[in-house]
């Protein structure tokens, strides 16, 4: 998850501009975005929300469960990428309210329908590259939040792998122990902790069902031996 310096260098970078106060002055601010907030380091721009961002973070973190520093650090990645997604349908509509106001008066003696459509025209020709540049950047965010999910997939299959391995290991060695009627003592620190003995159990049981087999004829015939005496 963002760590709190990292909100709070994303916050005071944003708070570098009070922000736009007019309806014009908010539409040319977007096209500051179109450069800034696509591209650059900072996430949050003057007038994103910081707990929206946050809880927006947190959203990723509780999906992905990410484990090691790397896979924190895709996760980190995957939302600010999401985050910027989410921003261009608004910087579009940003770019065509700054064209609505400054082209208000244009073409005053047609009808008024086809007024509209003639204004629509002039804003996508006049901010064309405007336009055509958060179409890019979208492309370019979308690539770069295709590869940051498969390289988390693959990391977290290898740790999958990984942890697998580790268990196999456990139950092995747990299979073992019973075979040697040691598994009352089977010790847990050396593989740290990991797993529970539940965990170490139920694997042997998958790689080994009949395990407990020998244990239970024992049992029985420890039981018979008793009801024989009595």
């Amino acid at each position: 998850m963002a760590t709190d310096a990292q909100i709070k260098a994303n916050r005071e970078n944003a708070q570098l501009s009070t922000g736009a106060k007019t309806e014009s002055g908010k539409a040319k601010s977007s096209l500051n975005a179109v450069k800034t907030g696509l591209t650059g380091r900072t996430v949050l721009l003057p007038g994103d929300d910081a707990e929206a961002y946050q809880k927006h973070v947190a959203g990723f973190f509780d999906r992905w469960k990410p484990g090691a520093e790397d896979e924190c650090n895709l996760v980190q990645s995957l939302a600010d990428t999401e985050w910027r997604l989410l921003r261009i349908p608004a910087l579009e509509m940003g770019i065509y309210a700054l064209g609505r106001l400054e082209f208000a008066a244009e073409f005053a003696n047609e009808h008024e329908a086809v007024r509209k459509h003639l204004i629509e025209a002039k804003i996508f020709v006049t901010y064309r590259k405007d336009l055509n540049n958060l179409s890019i950047q979208e492309s370019r965010l979308r690539r770069q939040r295709e590869r940051d999910t498969e390289t988390l997939k693959s990391l977290r299959y290898q740790r999958a792998q990984s942890a697998k391995a580790r268990l196999d290991k456990a139950a092995q060695l747990y299979i073992q122990a019973v075979k040697e009627n040691t598994n009352g003592n089977f010790d847990l620190g050396q593989f740290g902790f990991e797993f529970s003995i539940a965990q170490i159990e139920l694997r042997a049981l998958e790689i080994k069902p009949n395990l407990f087999d020998e244990y239970w004829r024992q049992v029985e015939e420890e039981e018979g031996e008793r009801n024989k005496v009595a």
